[in-house]
């Protein structure tokens, strides 16, 4: 069974539709969408166990240019 994740994600000032963009490329991202509110990007993301999730989050979508924060909350 595939691990699924909602993680929220603060970007920098005019950069959030770049992110999604590159977000919505990247294998494990099942959605990604610009949002209103204090995150501006959710995403969804399905790997095979939460570790993956993990290293995708800090691997990853950490090093893309104009992300500033996030909040990972795994499903249950």
């Amino acid at each position: 069974m595939a691990t699924r994740a909602y993680v929220l994600i603060e970007t920098a000032i005019g950069k959030t539709q770049s992110v999604v963009e590159t977000l919505r490329r990247m294998p494990g991202v099942v959605a990604a969408d610009a949002v209103t509110g204090p995150y501006d990007v959710i995403i969804v993301v399905e790997t095979r166990d939460p570790n993956e999730v993990g290293k995708l989050v800090m691997n990853q979508i950490h090093g893309l240019e104009g992300v500033n924060h996030t909040l990972t909350c795994l499903t249950i």
